[in-house]
């Protein structure tokens, strides 16, 4: 409970967490910095082939499955969906021959395990956290996986179909975190710093009902 009642003793370090991860979201969920150049370097790009990048139904959590969840659960299904995301990611680097692709690949795990960082940052900040956000076994919902197959054309696509659903995932997890920010109160109804200021203000009244005397009698 000590711990708890440290953590929330700074409320500026959450907001200032969760800023850098609206920030952070903002920019995974841009096509331009992994789906759109890897659709080039693959050859994707002519008519009638990106119709087929699309993301396998299932293969990512849904905006409403992620709205379903608790705070605490939403975080927790994030950092698993993204250590799944790292390892698609290391995989793909065996289909991108160039080196700037390469290079594109390698920043965008960067960027993610600098966001799963600060998600499990985020977790410990929560009120009455006992708990870390350490990977759980993913199911297939939060585990995409390369179809095994001999067909060069056919991995590409799937490469693609994989990053067109993270990006999706991403903006859901956008705008599920611009729910949060439009409703605050929800993360500060179990601060135990706010009903510490109840406390005082209660304290301060009862104060200053002692110092004034009943209406019709004089102090003495």
């Amino acid at each position: 409970m000590a711990r708890s009642l440290r953590r929330w003793a700074m409320p500026s370090e959450y907001q200032e967490l969760f800023g850098q991860l609206q920030k952070q979201t903002d920019i995974m969920q841009r096509t331009s910095l992994l789906l759109d150049p890897y659709i080039k370097s693959q050859g994707l790009d002519k008519d009638g082939l990106k119709e087929h990048c699309r993301e396998h139904p299932g293969a990512f959590p849904s905006k409403d499955a992620l709205q379903r969840l608790s705070r605490r659960e939403f975080l927790r299904a994030l950092h698993t969906t993204l250590g799944s995301v790292l390892h698609r990611l290391t995989a793909l680097q065996r289909d991108v021959p160039k080196a700037q692709d390469l290079e594109m690949l390698n920043r965008a795990k960067q960027n993610i395990r600098g966001f799963r960082n600060n998600i499990h940052c985020m977790a410990q900040l929560l009120p009455d956290s006992s708990e870390t956000t350490e990977p759980t076994p993913a199911g297939p919902a939060t585990s995409p996986s390369p179809t095994p197959t001999s067909d060069t054309f056919q991995r590409r696509l799937e490469g693609c179909r994989f990053l067109h659903g993270y990006h999706r995932f991403m903006h859901s997890v956008g705008q599920v975190f611009q729910e949060w920010g439009e409703s605050p109160s929800r993360s500060r109804r179990h601060s135990p710093r706010r009903g510490l200021r109840k406390g005082v203000r209660r304290v301060q009244l009862s104060r200053r009902n002692k110092r004034l005397p009943p209406r019709g009698q004089l102090p003495r």
